[in-house]
């Protein structure tokens, strides 16, 4: 398996106000490194000290926290140090793509521990391909590599806009079939937990906020593949806009180029000047690069050394970088990160981004900009898929409910993370 970044802390989202300080609240102030002591989570709660004691003993019980041999000095008595078990559950991570997908077993702090990929299109429709992910998962799950740990939730990512308060993907998508179908539902009735769906270039821009740019508060995240896509962090949190279309400017139509007709059935729009599949069009149809299907053989030809495919990759960086640059000015992001297929092809495409978003965006919004490419490679997609699951049964609010359901007897994980 690849390498992947490391994955050691659980996200302390941003404070949205005062609020309870109950177990669940406690379980995230460790969980973040933000209180690794009894007295530290006093002083970041204002929590009598028994009273923490009694939070603690709750979140002891269920198996999410452990107090280790470690002490930390506070000026006094050595204290114990709290850790967070990452292994006390595991989560489900699918990662659906247009011709592929990728599921995996992951940890409480988005650390993989197996995967496999699915070779199924997503043309083949929801029942087919969600039966394949499932017999997967089922796999997977009896790996030796995965701790005998209950599973808390699944995370899903779909290659399609999505409703997220239901999990419904939504409007035109590469998933013909797909429109409304209750992927959380599907899931949900086969292993009994949570399960959370959210648009795949969302989740791509969660793992690369969390792994490689946890302090920014402001990232703006360009998936060019096949199609091309975009995630948004603002202030600290994923952006999904009004009904989960935020980001899709892959869509947006720039005018100047002749007006190529797009997948989505209008003309002009970025993917169809830019996107990979329209990269494998234009070299098809000229006849110099032989026979050219997808943006994976324009991949190739690029690291072969194409002139052709080489020039035209430059050429659609200069065009990504126009869209881009809009952003760039109405976002303000201090980190833009460009991933996806097109984006492995070394310095080809994001030089011409770089140079037309310099040279178009307002100075002030490029004053402290850095643009750079993605380093999670295909492992991208479950990682936040696995962050999206995680954060659905670790919000303090959950894991609250879930305690104060107990009978007082001793718990079990499987009954909090139910």
């Amino acid at each position: 398996m690849a390498e992947q970044p490391p994955a050691t802390r659980v996200y302390l989202p941003p404070d949205g106000g005062p609020r309870e300080a109950g177990p669940g609240h406690v379980l995230q102030l460790v969980a973040s490194g933000t209180a690794r002591t009894r007295a530290a989570i006093a002083n970041a709660t204002g929590l009598s000290r028994p009273t923490v004691a009694q939070r603690l003993e709750s979140l002891f019980a269920a198996g999410l926290v452990r107090e280790s041999a470690e002490t930390e000095s506070s000026g006094g008595r050595p204290a114990k140090v709290l850790t967070f078990q990452a292994s006390a559950a595991v989560v489900l991570c699918v990662d659906i793509g247009e011709a592929r997908t990728r599921v995996a077993v992951a940890d409480l702090v988005a650390g993989i521990l197996a995967e496999e990929v699915v070779a199924v299109p997503v043309a083949a429709g929801p029942e087919a391909l969600l039966r394949r992910v499932v017999a997967t998962a089922r796999a997977l799950l009896d790996e030796p590599e995965v701790p005998h740990a209950p599973l808390a939730a699944v995370g899903v990512g779909l290659p399609a806009p999505v409703d997220f308060a239901t999990g419904r993907p939504v409007g035109w998508s590469v998933m013909a079939g797909w429109d409304g179908y209750d992927v959380r539902a599907h899931l949900g009735g086969v292993f009994d937990v949570p399960v959370v769906v959210d648009n795949d270039v969302n989740l791509l821009t969660l793992a690369e906020h969390r792994t490689r740019w946890p302090d920014e508060r402001h990232l703006f995240y360009v998936k060019a593949g096949t199609g091309i896509g975009s995630g948004i962090v603002s202030d600290g949190r994923v952006n999904r806009g009004a009904l989960g279309a935020a980001g899709d400017i892959g869509h947006a139509r720039l005018s100047g180029y002749g007006d190529p007709a797009c997948r989505c059935g209008n003309a002009g729009c970025l993917e169809a000047l830019a996107g990979g599949w329209a990269l494998a069009r234009d070299l098809s149809g000229d006849g110099s690069a032989g026979e050219i299907r997808e943006a994976r053989d324009v991949l190739t030809l690029v690291r072969r050394g194409n002139d052709d495919a080489v020039r035209r990759l430059r050429d659609a960086g200069r065009t990504l970088g126009e869209a881009v640059a809009y952003a760039t000015s109405l976002l303000n992001p201090r980190v833009i990160v460009i991933g996806g297929m097109l984006a492995a092809t070394g310095d080809h495409l994001i030089a011409g981004v770089r140079e037309v978003v310099y040279q178009r965006s307002l100075p002030l919004a490029t004053r402290e900009l850095t643009i750079t490419t993605t380093q999670l490679d295909h492992h991208g997609g479950v990682i936040g898929a696995a962050y999206l699951a995680a954060d659905s049964v670790l919000d303090p609010a959950t894991v609250d409910r879930a305690l104060a359901r107990s009978d007082g007897e001793t718990r079990t994980l499987r009954w909090v993370l139910a």
